[in-house]
């Protein structure tokens, strides 16, 4: 029977959640609990977070008491249910740290019997009690303590512990609010200073100097929302006395060493352990200013030298102990400024920086832990409402709160939130508190982090009333995206709230506050932007509709991108052309993916909008993962060569290839701007194009030719690829060099061939430069012989011929890129016959013509590099740019690709890839060549993604060099470091260019 007995009752005790039961049997058969048998004291300790902590702590507090009176109240207490068992059960069952302080003062029990959730005290009670505790009189006007130092400072910890052991008491129980929690928790940091004050005055010298002296809370404290461990962030205000305001000397002294004092009062430890930190480093100049300012000299450095973040900071700033007077003395000569600081330069992207700071310092080990600095963390939603604030309290003094809640539900209030943004957001924030509360409140100990103990996150998600640490852990995490993914959206969902008219929200911004909040978001015309918005989202109708649930992301997303004007203009055109089409709003607004993609395309510059508006069906592209795969030539080519086929008209025919080049462009536009697509497969995917659009446009001119001729042609046409179109790597403003070449068939008049081959040739180009509002393909044929004043057709004989007998050194190296592009494939592969043992001679090449390649590279840079122009800057021609690389890869090859097969490449990187398996390059010489020619072309790509058109300079616009460094990936005002950036890489490529190019003397 004894044996069932034991295991019933260990079964009730493991039931109850005691993780030790046999220490909790020792515990609970000792002397000191046999006035408890028989109770239901094992049920009651199965609510609180920790069983086993809560009975040791009790049994500790059973054993502090002195006398068998004092015991046998306390149990007879803990015989029945009562809010007073629940209170203390729960304080020593979660919070070792509250558990020692009623073990040293055990009769601090009897005080949470009489707690009223319902009406605790105001501040001015708290103040009373602080002040009393040290002997000082509430009621004075410079409240004094009364005693000797040691004894002030351990009366004022116990004072101190007290109230948070009652406030932790109802909260842990009686489930307080926790804007509550946090409001009260900073009245008592308020009423603690006061009485630290007090004994600072109580230390002073006889005859010290008067002053007048106020402490101003800042931060959590100042937005009454505090931590249970937290510094106190503060800063000091000092006056002379009131009464010798222009004859009194020393008093500044007198108020440093009262600020000095109250500080070490409260961080200094005792037998009583310590409170907590007083941090002034918010102060005037940080840790190097003085302690102690006037209000003119806080007035003097807030006017002229204050950053951003420190008007940021001031947001909360509120008068707690000390001269109150004065306290508002200053708060009222400092706020005129904090709600004029949102129009300083660079505000915006300040707060943004300062955001970004916070989170770069997180320590790597903590980052996925880190419950206030995190993504999705405290701070996310302080720096979201705090912006908004600053930027919207100029002209709405409702927003001057500076508590986190209240001034969310003023903003929600206001309109500057949505409803259920801001229920969402707040909700999220008070877990996340509470969730901060709970791991503090354990030992009293400031940290943000969240436990990876089992154990410990089985005690926090009990104190939340939740069942498991997984369960917690969810929760948390769920709360945490809700975050991040509202405070990504804040900067924009409110000015839809107001200027986008939603149905039955009766709140609206003022065109003013309007314009303030898009001019917040970086677009360079608000009044612009809000008349698109306006246009977009006025009416009743379904469209209207839509248009209102997906204009508060993409606005956001057009602010993050370069661009925000053009990409709203842009969206606003395209919705324009395609708002009747029942798919296309419907993709937006149920594919985020697709809606993101088009933000950030059409914000990104001006190529792809215009590509858009001229093909705006191409938004179906952005939904489907599958369809931004980079198209190859085969199954593109069928497609355009069969709408060739069926139209006789040629201006009808190259339509269609037009229409498939500009689907294509937007597609690749997309790919590098939304998914990065490496600069070599843009290159591929731009040559793909080219030769397409070359095919399609041969065909129809054929068709044309053969139309008027009234038969086939006599010849055999192709057209061979040279340059950055031989080479695949086409750029988004790539010319397409070209050479074209012909055969006559058997029997056919030479004469009329050519004049066939010609009329092909010509009526090809003209047919690519009709005019038309999408980007050009200029067929360029100057590489063929003799250049401009050749003929534009020769016949393959003709070629040998002329390379045979005149055929220069730097005529080889061209054709080193030359490869098929479209026609007659049996005349392609002739052709490259002709030319392979030009461009790769099998004696590679002599000291001459070395000579003669490196004058002609002087010669190319000193005609072609435009007059004035900083060389550096140039991206074609300047040191280590495109030309550099190439020419050394082209050395490279004209010299040993007749021994080297794997040089025989039309390809700059291949090339150099080649040369380094054949040991003619070492693999760092390669890589850095490599790197400074990728980030050149990636450049002059993007430089034509946001001005829609081509340059071969680094942008000097400012504007335009912001854009372009956003779109290559660097941040907003990283454009220094984006243009040290490409000069680092080209410098390093020049020296070896100056190495392999220049002094090799074979």
């Amino acid at each position: 029977m004894s044996v069932n007995r034991t295991e019933g009752r260990v079964a009730s005790l493991a039931k109850a959640g005691f993780a030790d039961t046999a220490a909790a049997q020792r515990e609970l058969d000792g002397p000191l609990f046999t006035d408890l048998a028989g109770t239901d004291l094992v049920a009651a300790l199965g609510v609180v977070a920790d069983p086993d902590l809560g009975l040791r702590g009790l049994g500790r507090l059973l054993e502090a008491l002195e006398t068998d009176e004092r015991r046998a109240e306390l149990c007879t207490m803990l015989g029945t249910d009562s809010p007073h068992r629940r209170r203390l059960l729960a304080v020593l069952g979660f919070s070792s740290a509250l558990a020692d302080h009623l073990c040293r003062h055990p009769n601090h029990w009897l005080d949470l019997g009489s707690l009223d959730p319902a009406n605790r005290p105001a501040a001015d009670a708290v103040r009373a009690r602080l002040l009393t505790a040290v002997g000082a009189d509430p009621a004075a006007a410079v409240p004094v303590a009364a005693g000797e130092q040691p004894e002030l400072l351990d009366a004022l910890r116990v004072a101190y512990r007290r109230h948070v052991a009652a406030l932790a008491a109802l909260d842990l129980a009686d489930r307080l609010d926790v804007a509550a929690v946090a409001a009260e928790l900073a009245d008592l940091a308020g009423a603690t200073l006061e009485a630290a004050l007090a004994v600072a005055w109580a230390a002073l010298p006889d005859g010290a100097p008067d002053c007048r002296l106020a402490v101003i809370a800042m931060g959590k404290a100042g937005g009454r929302e505090l931590n249970y461990a937290s510094d106190v962030d503060v800063v000091f205000v000092a006056e002379p006395p009131a009464d010798d305001p222009d004859g009194a000397t020393g008093w500044l002294s007198t108020a440093t060493t009262l600020a000095t004092a109250l500080m070490r009062a409260c961080s200094v430890y005792t037998g009583e352990g310590t409170i907590w930190p007083v941090d002034a480093a918010l102060r005037p100049e940080g840790k190097r200013g003085p302690l102690v300012r006037t209000v003119a000299s806080h007035v003097a450095y807030y006017r002229d030298w204050a950053k951003t973040w420190e008007f940021q900071a001031l947001l909360k700033a509120r008068p707690v102990a000390g001269d109150r007077a004065l306290g508002q003395e200053y708060v009222d000569a400092v706020m005129p400024m904090v709600w004029t600081a949102a129009g300083r330069d660079g505000f915006v992207d300040d707060v943004h920086a300062m955001r970004r700071r916070v989170e770069d310092h997180i320590r790597p080990a903590e980052a996925d832990r880190q419950l206030k600095l995190g993504p999705g963390g405290l701070r996310d939603v302080e720096f979201a409402v705090q912006l908004l604030q600053l930027v919207h309290g100029r002209a709405d003094v409702s927003l001057h709160d500076g508590n986190t809640l209240g001034a969310l539900g003023a903003l929600t209030a206001g309109g500057y939130v949505g409803r259920d943004d801001g229920a969402v957001l707040d909700a999220a924030y008070r877990f996340l508190r509470t969730f901060e509360h709970r791991i503090q409140l354990r030992g009293l100990r400031r940290t943000h982090v969240v436990p990876d103990s089992d154990d410990q996150l089985r005690m926090l998600a009990r104190s939340l009333a939740l069942k498991q640490p997984a369960e917690l852990v969810d929760v948390w995490h769920q709360q945490a995206r809700e975050v991040r993914r509202l405070h990504e959206k804040l900067f924009y969902r409110p000015l839809l709230s107001a200027v986008a008219r939603l149905p039955g929200d009766g709140v609206r911004l003022s065109p003013e506050a309007a314009l303030a909040r898009l001019r917040a978001l970086g677009y360079a015309d608000p009044a612009g932007a809000l008349r698109h918005i306006e246009a977009l989202t006025t009416g009743v109708s379904r469209r209207a509709s839509i248009q209102r649930t997906l204009l508060p992301v993409l606005l956001g997303w057009f602010a993050d991108a370069p661009e925000p004007d053009t990409g709203l203009a842009g969206f606003r055109k395209v919705s324009e052309a395609l708002g009747t089409t029942p798919w296309y709003l419907r993709l937006l607004r149920d594919d985020g993916a697709a809606a993101e993609r088009m933000a950030r395309v059409l914000a990104s510059g001006r190529y792809a909008t215009e590509l858009l508006l001229r093909a705006p069906e191409a938004v179906s592209l952005l939904g489907d993962d599958e369809a931004l795969r980079l198209r190859e030539r085969g199954p593109l080519e069928k497609e355009v060569l069969a709408g060739v086929q069926r139209h006789d008209d040629p201006v009808a025919a190259i339509g269609v290839v037009r229409a498939m080049r500009r689907r294509e462009l937007f597609r690749v536009t997309v790919a590098d701007l939304a998914v990065g697509a490496p600069v070599e497969d843009v290159g591929e995917a731009l040559t793909v194009i080219a030769e397409v659009t070359l095919s399609g446009a041969l065909a129809a001119a054929t068709r044309a030719v053969e139309a008027a001729h009234g038969g086939p042609l006599p010849t055999r046409l192709a057209v061979v690829a040279m340059g950055r179109l031989g080479g695949r790597e086409m750029g988004y403003a790539s010319d397409a060099d070209v050479l074209f070449v012909h055969t006559p068939y058997p029997d056919e008049d030479e004469t009329e061939a050519a004049t066939a081959a010609q009329a092909v040739a010509n009526e090809m180009t003209r047919l690519l430069s009709l005019p038309s509002p999408e980007p050009s393909l200029t067929v360029d044929a100057a590489l063929r012989p003799e250049g401009k004043q050749g003929p534009l057709v020769r016949t393959l004989a003709s070629y040998a011929a002329y390379y045979d007998r005149w055929g220069e050194v730097w005529e080889r190296q061209a054709l080193l890129r030359a490869g098929p592009c479209c026609g007659d494939p049996e005349l392609l592969r002739r052709f490259e016959a002709l030319i392979d043992p030009l461009r790769w001679p099998t004696a590679g090449l002599t000291d001459v013509q070395i000579r003669d390649v490196r004058r002609i590279k002087a010669r190319v840079e000193s005609e072609r590099l435009p007059r004035g122009a900083d060389p550096s800057m140039h991206l074609k021609l300047g040191p280590g740019g495109l030309a550099d690389v190439e020419w050394t890869a082209q050395l490279l090859q004209l010299r040993h690709a007749s021994s080297v097969p794997a040089l025989r490449t039309t390809s700059t990187p291949g090339a150099l890839a080649a040369a380094v398996s054949a040991g003619l390059l070492a693999a760092e010489d390669r890589s850095v060549l490599v790197d400074s020619w990728r980030l050149a072309a990636r450049i002059r790509n993007a430089t034509v993604l946001v001005t829609g058109r081509p340059s071969d300079m680094l942008p000097k616009d400012p504007k335009t060099l912001a854009a372009v460094s956003q779109v290559l990936g660097y941040g907003v005002g990283e454009s220094t470091l984006f243009v040290d950036d490409y000069h680092r890489f080209a410098r390093k490529a020049r020296a070896v260019v100056e190495r392999l190019f220049y002094d090799d003397a074979r």
